[in-house]
């Protein structure tokens, strides 16, 4: 049984209350959850503290990044709303060598996603994060040539929730983003992105609970509508396992710092809207 250290900004969140589960799961028992720390307890009302949340879990609290790190086989960093603590989070594990996952969103801008790989470069550590809609069946098995345009859609708010939607965007259109325009509302963001070779993509982020859907245009005319149904998360968790076994990077570095840099621009385009912002 090979064990998982958990490190996040605070344990009481989404990911890490279902990760666990999943990965026991579609490991076969092969992969658990042991270990985790956190930087803070919950502040949100109600959370549970660090020690709470791992005493729900039967996970064992470390003191520290170090012992998490020393006592686990891989490495799992978390804290998915606060990538402004990832440069920090990762620093250790990076250096540490182990087999590390970083949760979306990876990073605030592309110069931090730089500064995190670099770590990883210097200490010779296999790393790689994603979004889990990028292994949403539909998105894997859409036809890639050929695309003249995406508009793509999807619930929740923008700056949490765009990464779900520019990720496969970046997938199938590749990872030369020239310009971003915010073309939405305070009500709807939304934002065109322009690549290098004048294909486009347009997102819209609307209220949480709408779906991701995406309408792919091809150059012979043709078009194919992608309504995402199948269990991303079950394919995600089912990658991390691979990574976790062979080290083997799934997701290009390239494509990460390219699509954090897209994010970068939405984020600025959003206060000036109907400004081209380079990314």
């Amino acid at each position: 049984m090979k064990k998982i250290g958990f490190i996040d900004y605070f344990l009481d969140e989404w990911h890490a209350e279902n990760y666990p589960s999943w990965i026991k799961e579609a490991s076969d028992g092969e992969y658990v959850v042991s270990y985790c720390w956190g930087e803070i307890d919950s502040p949100k009302p109600g959370g549970r503290t660090n020690r709470e949340w791992a005493e729900n879990h039967g996970i064992e609290l470390c003191s520290s990044i170090e012992e998490v790190i020393e006592k686990s086989d891989v490495i799992c960093v978390l804290a998915p709303d606060n990538p402004e603590t990832h440069l920090r989070l990762t620093k250790l594990p990076l250096m540490s060598g182990k087999r590390t996952y970083i949760d979306k969103t990876f990073a605030p801008d592309k110069d931090t996603a730089i500064k995190i790989f670099e770590t990883s470069y210097l200490h010779n550590t296999p790393c790689f994060t994603s979004s889990a809609l990028r292994f949403a069946d539909e998105y894997i098995q859409a036809e890639k040539s050929g695309i003249s345009g995406i508009t793509s859609i999807g619930g929740g708010n923008y700056e949490n929730y765009c990464i779900h939607q520019i990720e496969p965007i970046v997938m199938l259109l590749g990872s030369d983003a020239k310009r971003v325009k915010a073309i939405g509302t305070p009500g709807l963001p939304s934002f065109l992105i322009e690549f290098e070779d004048d294909d486009s993509a347009i997102i819209s982020c609307f209220n949480p609970g709408c779906p991701f859907q995406m309408v792919i245009n091809y150059s012979d005319g043709s078009c194919r509508v992608l309504d995402i149904k199948s269990d991303f998360f079950k394919n995600f968790i089912r990658e991390l396992i691979r990574f976790y076994e062979s080290g083997e990077i799934v997701v290009p570095h390239e494509q990460t710092i390219a699509v954090m840099a897209i994010r970068e621009a939405c984020l600025k385009a959003y206060r000036l809207t109907d400004q081209w912002i380079q990314v």
